[in-house]
């Protein structure tokens, strides 16, 4: 069997499938403004944060459905497809990163409960009282989350291409009704689209994982032929991890977990939820994506089975379900997939905004502005972001996006110790927590760049070499820095401000 990605045909079945599951999820993100209602309009705990009411399983949807993303369906299998098991440090990251969830998280909200913070940087100025690393912390979570979004853009316009669609229309339009919905409903629509989009992504996901190795001559001949196909590559491919490449992988999936609720999204969803107790069982009940996650990644390598061929990697999942499964299946999968990225990137937008109004807005413009006026300002602010993330994905090559997205992970990452260490403790400073966010960023940019954008750098010592995750050891910079710093000024009289 062998299937080249061609000239486009619509797919005139599995478009109109994938248009009518699309406007379903649109018809719910318009309803959602009336779902679980407060005053919507009446403030940024009421747009971006749903009325902070959401229970165990609304939160797990949400949390799941802005963690698994549409490029997470689509990115994953291609980089197994590209790399082999490298690929798959995606997932001791998602088993690494709940226990991180169970121990901070639930202190996070509380303290963001008790005082009425709506983002991380309401946190951090509320711990500190400055107003510098207040606004390091919005700037970097506003700068992280813009390339992310476009990622989930581009993984609409895959499957948007998949369905036989050309041009830029499709995509503006998809773009149109987010933002529509999105400034309508705020956080409210995400939550409800995503029980469909999960629950969608289960069913293509368990589907496939079950009738693709049946078709393909199960899961022997599927490890048998991609492993020949690394095998005929060389380099670094492989079924298993090469020695040089078990230190890359863990330290990769170390730093990702760390990052990973820094990010003004998954911390979006954490704020919104009823109470520290619905925090502590998400964090349990979440690792069954991470399950799902794996069973994904699995679709890189019966790409290889099927003799699939891509012009790049990001096509291998569209491409293994237009081959091996009728048309209606196609579209109701290709339509998971859009609407996985729906929802993300509404989340995303709402993170973003929610911290430009606080952060910057609130901050240095209007510091009086009411309840309302920061709800409108949020609004606005969400669909400039998405306009830029839009932008982002018509006028840059889609590498450049992705190249921005891993330098995101490296900067985010740089946030960790303002946001967690004064949870446990006030040894740090405000003054060193700055100076250790600025010299890891300062000190990660340089090695990324000069790496050529690259997430792990190769550190020398002597006769040995040591690859290592950028952001993961610009963070033990930071740490060291801020540690340094905040001990000279304990010396020089400074003292943490009073706890709240």
């Amino acid at each position: 069997m062998s299937n080249a990605v061609g000239a486009p045909q619509i797919n005139v079945t599995a478009m109109a499938v994938f248009v009518f599951f699309f406007l379903l999820v649109t018809l719910m993100g318009f309803f959602a403004a009336r779902w679980k209602r407060g005053d919507t309009k009446a403030s940024l705990d009421e747009w971006g944060l749903g009325g902070r009411q959401f229970g165990g399983w609304i939160t797990w949807f949400l949390i799941g459905g802005d963690f698994y993303t549409a490029y997470t369906v689509i990115a994953v299998p291609a980089l197994v497809y590209a790399v082999g098991a490298y690929g798959f440090f995606a997932l001791p990251y998602t088993i690494i990163v709940y226990p991180i969830v169970f121990a901070i998280m639930p202190r996070v909200w509380a303290l963001a409960h008790r005082h009425g913070y709506v983002t991380a940087g309401d946190i951090v100025h509320g711990t500190y009282r400055s107003r510098g690393l207040e606004l390091a912390v919005a700037m970097t979570g506003m700068v992280a989350t813009m390339p992310y979004i476009a990622l989930q853009l581009v993984g609409m316009e895959v499957v948007i291409k998949a369905l036989g669609l050309t041009g830029e229309l499709p995509l503006i339009a998809a773009f149109i009704i987010l933002a529509l919905y999105t400034y309508s409903s705020g956080l409210r629509a995400p939550a409800l689209i995503a029980f469909v989009k999960d629950i969608m992504i289960y069913i293509v996901v368990l589907t496939a994982v079950v009738v693709v190795p049946t078709k393909l001559g199960g899961y022997g001949h599927v490890f048998d032929v991609a492993g020949a196909a690394f095998a005929a590559k060389g380099g670094a491919t492989g079924l298993l991890l090469k020695p040089a490449q078990m230190l890359p992988f863990a330290t990769l999936a170390l730093g990702s977990a760390l990052a990973a609720f820094m990010y003004p999204h998954t911390m979006t969803g954490i704020l919104a939820a009823r109470s520290g107790d619905t925090v502590r069982r998400n964090a349990i009940y979440l690792p069954a994506y991470t399950i799902v996650l794996g069973l994904i990644a699995l679709l890189g390598y019966m790409g290889y089975a099927a003799a699939i061929k891509v012009s790049s990697p990001n096509d291998v999942v569209p491409a293994l379900f237009n081959a091996l499964f009728p048309s209606w299946f196609a579209g109701f999968a290709f339509a998971a997939i859009a609407i996985g990225a729906l929802v993300p990137a509404a989340v995303m937008s709402i993170g973003a905004s929610n911290l430009f109004t606080r952060n910057v807005w609130k901050a240095y413009v209007d510091p009086t502005i009411s309840p309302s006026g920061e709800a409108k300002v949020a609004k606005i602010a969400s669909l400039v972001v998405k306009l830029g993330a839009l932008a982002a994905v018509l006028f840059l090559p889609t590498q450049f996006a992705l190249d921005l997205q891993l330098l995101g992970g490296m900067i985010i990452i740089q946030i960790f110790p303002a946001i967690v260490f004064g949870l446990f403790g006030r040894f740090f400073l405000a003054g060193g927590l700055l100076t250790g966010w600025a010299v890891g960023i300062v000190w990660g940019c340089w090695v990324v760049f000069g790496d050529g954008l690259k997430p792990v750098h190769v550190f020398k010592f002597g006769d040995s070499s040591y690859g290592i995750y950028v952001g993961l050891a610009a963070l033990v910079l930071n740490v060291v820095v801020a540690a340094i710093v905040s001990a000279v000024q304990r010396a020089a009289g400074a003292q943490p401000v009073a706890a709240e």
